[in-house]
């Protein structure tokens, strides 16, 4: 996760209930295959267009936002000018990932993240047509004791409203940490119980959630339809337990997937946070994997 974090936070550094809308709540209307931008994120850093291009091309349809950046652009572009990127390639970004924004940059509060500027966040993601908004990540010195989850929860449900008004629903992201039990008790049961269900919703990371012990159709079981997103990355069968492409590891995915109405999914996104070599060969056999069995 260090590659993550490193990430996240130099990205960061250098720039729903009645009233959700029911496109919400209905099933896309036609099937769609996404990727997370984290996977490429050295090339959309370059050359943001051409590699939506090239995404495209292999036949991904949507794409999640790795993050929206201190500098409140998407990759270097202004809203409207990103979203006009997608639609020249045919694209959808229905979700994108953002920070918490309670770590500071040298005492001061980055913009663009759920405690700092986020009506502005919020009016760009409807601007670019984002229906979601996740909190990603939380950094090391923002996660903590069961009593600061709570906090969390509240600066969530709070973030949640903001986005309802403007027809979005919020997410929360996992890794394994917040299955790190702590008095007996999961911070990630803390999150799902202290937050509104209709102001927050998550994003399930298949493979964090599996590694770290936890089957995901327990999880819909205890909370149908709260799951609207997933993330899609496989874990490889060396003692490592390492990314690996889609497919190619020990993650049921038909199994899964099968369960996908009791956990409300909408849209998943194919992730691999680390790839053997040129990540657009990764995502290729993912999404031939992912065809192959239907989807």
């Amino acid at each position: 996760m260090a590659s993550r974090r490193a990430f996240v936070k130099s990205a960061a550094l250098l720039s729903a209930g009645a009233l959700v809308s029911p496109a919400l709540l209905a099933a896309p209307a036609k099937k769609y295959i996404g990727l997370q931008l984290y996977t490429v994120r050295d090339a959309m850093q370059q050359d943001p267009a051409g590699t939506l291009a090239k995404v495209a091309q292999l036949g991904y349809n949507s794409v999640e936002g790795a993050t929206y950046t201190g500098s409140q652009k998407f990759y270097g572009m202004e809203p409207a000018a990103f979203a006009k990127v997608l639609k020249q390639h045919g694209l959808l970004m229905p979700s994108s990932h953002y920070v918490l924004g309670e770590a500071l940059n040298n005492g001061q509060p980055t913009q663009g993240t759920i405690l700092h500027g986020w009506d502005k966040a919020v009016d760009d993601a409807a601007q670019v047509g984002a229906k979601y908004m996740v909190c990603a990540y939380l950094f090391d010195s923002e996660r903590g004791s069961l009593d600061h989850y709570k906090q969390i929860a509240a600066h969530l449900n709070k973030a949640g409203e903001r986005c309802q008004k403007a027809g979005i629903q919020l997410c929360y992201h996992n890794h394994d940490f917040e299955f790190a039990a702590q008095g007996g008790q999961l911070p990630y049961d803390i999150l799902l119980k202290e937050t509104d269900k209709n102001l927050l919703k998550m994003e399930l990371d298949l493979y964090w959630v599996t590694k770290a012990g936890h089957d995901p159709l327990a999880l819909f079981k205890a909370h149908p339809g709260r799951f609207p997103l997933w993330h899609v990355k496989d874990m490889d069968k060396t003692e490592k337990k390492d990314f690996t492409e889609v497919g190619n590891g020990v993650i049921d995915f038909k199994k899964i997937f099968a369960a996908r109405q009791l956990a409300g999914m909408q849209y998943f996104f194919v992730e691999q946070d680390r790839t053997p070599g040129d990540p657009f060969v990764s995502i290729k056999q993912s999404i031939g994997y992912l065809k192959g069995i239907g989807l």
